[in-house]
């Protein structure tokens, strides 16, 4: 198989738009995901037209009833957070989190409680992660 294939994709912020919808509501028709954009609400046809793109790129998948298709995410959030985090990571600070968060740091003008309470909450994550590795999956 092509590995570009395999490979996952940045969305689009239209297409990030309809893919935060349905991993809040995680099942839906094209209205479902319009009544849930706020206004001004785009046409019915353009929503249609971006969940069969999330399809094409394999983040959608649907039930057939009829005509009519129910979409439910095949990526899920957490994923594809990892995914574009890593890229973002990579494009801006060379793959550096330490660059990242000292330019977070820098540019919100963090004093020294913030910022060791934002390694605390990092700390927390690596130990929580740690502890579910060593979960035995049942």
């Amino acid at each position: 198989m092509n590995d570009d294939k395999q490979r996952m994709k940045e969305l689009t912020k239209a297409e990030e738009q309809v893919m935060q919808i349905l991993w809040k509501i995680r099942r839906g028709f094209v209205k479902d995901i319009l009544a849930k954009i706020d206004e001004p609400k785009p046409a019915y046809n353009t929503v249609s037209t971006i969940v069969r793109i999330l399809e094409k790129k394999g983040f959608v998948g649907y039930q057939a009833y009829g005509k009519t298709h129910e979409y439910y995410p095949l990526i899920d959030k957490k994923t594809y957070s990892n995914f574009f985090l890593k890229n973002f990571l990579g494009s801006y600070f060379g793959g550096s989190f330490p660059k990242l968060v000292s330019f977070f740091a820098q540019e919100n003008d963090m004093d020294i409680r913030e910022f060791e309470q934002l390694m605390k909450y990092v700390e927390d994550d690596l130990k929580e992660g740690e502890d579910n590795a060593d979960t035995p999956e049942k």
